[in-house]
């Protein structure tokens, strides 16, 4: 029989390639319930498109929060906090039901219309197929937590067909520090998830930029307002994520209300402010998938007044989906909210300065970043995942302008991220210096630490 090193190299390059899989079989399910539920709603004739399209969110959302009540509750949410809940505290187990309660529901949801994404739940997908993979293979404990890291990597590479940024990300958001052993799964299974997600739906799955377009910096005038825009992003980056936690915690203070029925709630709202984009804007980008909407800020095709809107109904209609107890990642709406921004920003740049409108889709490249860098506080990722999915390498210094301002003021003005403050809201503290402790579990801890042996997950 191999010894564990050897099955610990072979698991893992299977599990890039059934990551990869994974990831294009939930994406290719939203894709269809797009199509199916949240765009024909949209499209229905006369004015009763208003009322379905603030329906259907909504029975999506309570079928989901049906199944997140009585099935499995820990679907709910992005699926980052709960890979790093579990990469904490049960050595990177996800259980299968998990992982399959994840796809199902999550799926349904956001084809019904919610205002999530599918990133995050495609990294806790593939976390728990290499969870999986690790108990088949009868790893220990400690080679189980590397799978953990494995299964992150996978899943944002396939999400972007961006492997440097799955590699950058795992390593600022759930490792913290170098393993050797770790980061070169890591990379195996980065780049294989990558390859098999691109064979099989192109070049960029989930982001559809026009690759070929050349964003360039033309003038070193308009760094000024790259400079703005990072602030800008700051700002909306605190207050999406300070307005998100304060709804998420009256929702619980709701008792009057029960659980299940609460993401039909948050989901129907979603589904009104979409009504209001569309009414007024001609534009979907509020519910369902984003990226079609978003591409256009890329080419500059949006007036200003509709990306400054979006940028506001996008973050309102985030909030509710999510605070309200859904299951998806705020990954795309981060960077729907960027790109509407910088978009807006590139505008100010055109007017004051005269450039040309070109500038407008390279402010909307750099708003990306400088907003996912305030929200997700992992500011090598931000820059990297830009540059391999639009090919704006023309525009480094714009975005290590905007991007480290928005990281920087983020963090100064609130120190916690996202993820951290929504575990914490549950009792959760992750802290990498000391031994894992899990409120929930009454602060118990393995003798020995998190190298000791102790139970997988079922």
């Amino acid at each position: 029989m191999p010894n564990e090193r050897q099955r610990l190299l072979a698991i893992t390059i299977v599990a890039g390639g059934l990551c990869g899989l994974a990831a294009v079989a939930f994406h290719i399910s939203c894709a269809q319930l797009y199509t199916l539920l949240i765009d024909r709603a949209a499209a229905a004739p006369g004015h009763s498109w208003i009322w379905w399209t603030i329906l259907t969110p909504a029975l999506g959302g309570l079928i989901a929060g049906i199944g997140l009540t009585y099935w499995i509750p820990a679907a709910a949410g992005s699926g980052i906090p709960q890979v790093k809940t579990a990469y904490t505290f049960r050595f990177g187990a996800i259980t299968l039901k998990e992982t399959v309660g994840k796809f199902v529901l999550c799926a349904l949801q956001l084809g019904s219309g919610a205002s999530l994404g599918v990133e995050g739940p495609t990294v806790q997908i593939c976390a728990g197929v290499s969870s999986f993979l690790s108990r088949i293979a009868r790893l220990s404990p400690v080679n189980s937590r590397r799978m953990t890291s494995v299964g992150m990597a996978a899943g944002i590479a396939a999400a972007f067909n961006a492997p440097i940024a799955a590699v950058t990300f795992t390593l600022e958001e759930l490792i913290g520090s170098l393993d050797q052993t770790m980061l070169a799964g890591v990379i195996v299974a980065a780049a294989l998830a990558a390859y098999v997600e691109h064979s099989i739906l192109g070049a960029n799955p989930i982001f559809h930029v026009p690759r070929l377009q050349s964003y360039t910096l033309a003038n070193a005038s308009s760094l000024i307002w790259y400079a703005v825009l990072g602030l800008l992003a700051a700002i909306v980056s605190v207050a999406f994520t300070d307005s998100l936690l304060w709804l998420r915690l009256r929702f619980r203070e709701l008792k009057r209300v029960p659980r299940w029925i609460q993401p039909a709630i948050g989901a129907g709202a979603t589904g009104a402010l979409a009504v209001v984009a569309i009414q007024f804007f001609h534009l979907n980008g509020i519910a369902g998938n984003p990226y079609t909407t978003l591409t256009q800020a890329l080419l500059g095709n949006l007036p200003v007044t509709a990306m400054a809107a979006l940028c506001v109904l996008k973050l309102a209609a985030t909030v509710t989906s999510y605070s309200s107890g859904g299951s998806g990642g705020i990954f795309a709406p981060s960077l729907f909210m960027g790109g509407m921004l910088g978009g807006t920003v590139g505008y100010l740049d055109v007017t004051v300065f005269h450039h040309s409108a070109d500038s407008i889709g390279a402010f909307a490249v750099v708003g990306m970043g400088a907003a996912f860098a305030g929200i997700v506080r992992a500011p090598m990722t931000s820059i990297l995942i830009i540059y391999e999915m639009t090919g704006a390498y023309g525009l480094v210094l714009p975005l290590m302008i905007a991007n480290m301002s928005a990281f920087a003021l983020a963090r100064y003005w609130r120190r916690t991220s996202v993820y951290e403050a929504l575990l914490e809201q549950d009792g959760i503290y992750l802290d990498p210096k000391h031994k894992p402790y899990d409120p929930g579990a009454g602060g118990a801890v393995p003798e020995g630490g998190p190298e000791e042996e102790m139970p997988l997950a079922e």
